[in-house]
């Protein structure tokens, strides 16, 4: 449940932060927000993955990272503002 609870706080923090530094607005809510955080650590989990689970500053920059990359890729495809 902690976990959870983690995954969701995390993913609207990481959400918002993209949000924030993408150019243009990005019009969502905030369920949506959350789940772009939690996509973006997902997608940075991925491409960074080392087998790690401690917090590492630069494992939440490429959170926020994939995240931009998500809107970006979610503009492409026409899906959201």
């Amino acid at each position: 449940m902690i976990n959870i609870l983690s995954a969701i706080v995390s993913g609207l923090i990481i959400g918002a932060l993209a949000r924030f530094f993408y150019p243009g607005a990005v019009a969502m809510g905030w369920v949506a927000t959350i789940l772009l955080g939690i996509g973006g650590s997902l997608l940075a989990g991925l491409v960074t993955s080392r087998g790690q689970r401690e917090f590492h500053g630069a494992g939440c920059f490429a959170s926020v990272v994939g995240a931009i990359v998500l809107i970006f890729v979610g503009r492409l495809l026409g899906i959201g503002g």
